[in-house]
């Protein structure tokens, strides 16, 4: 099969995510261009850097969790290609409002544990697996109703019930992923949030 017809012109997006993704891998881990601790997000620095809000999602703790989320990049293709995505775009401008989407969310959390039960949170996460299950969230919801547009642009997704269940099930398996040591639940269930109230907008 010929480039030209395996890669189609909505694959850009998906190609330019991967390969930033791999980019900053390549220059904070292996040739160490950059400091990994000046990039990751950590609440009580945002304020004073608040630039971690959107780095914090392009760098990963080692090779692996690099590529279980390229991983989440295919498969979140897959299912928009199934869906019958119509938009050179959408990936990109949904990366890129994603972050600090679930920086409010998060923030959210943190005032309410804060005023109610006087706790402070005190951790760091990175990675752009929030991103991942932001993009599970909406298409999930997809798979149920459809979506025609996305920030007034038209997207054409359709409704498929293939599509819905295999989101459900790496959804919940997802869910209990996040659960596991290492893992940031906070991370992955804002991300999951902020992309069910994207569908909504």
């Amino acid at each position: 099969m010929s480039l030209k017809y395996s890669i189609s012109k909505y694959d850009l997006q998906y190609l330019a995510s991967a390969s930033f993704l791999i980019i900053v891998f390549i220059l904070t881990d292996l040739i160490k261009v950059f400091d990994k601790e000046f990039l990751y997000f950590v609440p009580k620095l945002i304020n004073d850097e608040p630039y971690r809000i959107f780095t914090s999602t392009l760098v990963h703790a080692d090779l692996n969790h690099l590529l279980s989320n390229l991983g989440g990049i295919i498969i979140t293709r897959y299912f928009l290609i199934r869906l019958g995505i119509q938009s050179r775009l959408f990936y990109l401008k949904f990366i890129l409002i994603c972050p600090f989407l679930i920086f409010f969310i998060i923030w959210l959390y943190e005032k309410i544990l804060s005023y109610f039960f006087d706790i402070y949170p005190n951790y760091a996460f990175l990675g752009f697996s929030g991103i991942i299950y932001a993009l599970f969230g909406f298409l999930l919801l997809t798979s149920f109703y459809g979506k025609n547009a996305f920030l007034g642009k038209k997207i054409s997704l359709k409704s498929n019930y293939e599509v819905q269940k295999m989101s459900k099930t790496i959804c919940l398996i997802g869910l209990i992923f996040s659960f596991f040591p290492g893992v940031s639940f906070l991370g992955h269930i804002s991300g999951f949030v902020a992309g069910c109230f994207l569908f909504l907008i």
